[in-house]
């Protein structure tokens, strides 16, 4: 399957890290004209930073 495109959704601060999904809801809403195949969920941090990441994979919807 050929993709269309991907959108990353990423933060690092804490209140960023617990808005991240409503971003993600806000994005989707905002694009009904394109379908998810994939998705990556990715954690990674280190002393001082954690950052979560929202890959979502799409291809535009085939007109009715």
């Amino acid at each position: 399957m050929a993709l269309d495109g991907l959108k990353v959704f990423s933060a690092t601060k804490a209140r960023d890290r617990a808005e991240l999904g409503e971003k993600v809801t806000g994005w989707l809403r905002e694009n009904p004209h394109l379908e998810i195949v994939d998705k990556i969920v990715t954690q990674s941090s280190d002393q001082e930073f954690h950052c979560l990441t929202v890959t979502l994979f799409y291809v535009q919807r085939q007109a009715a």
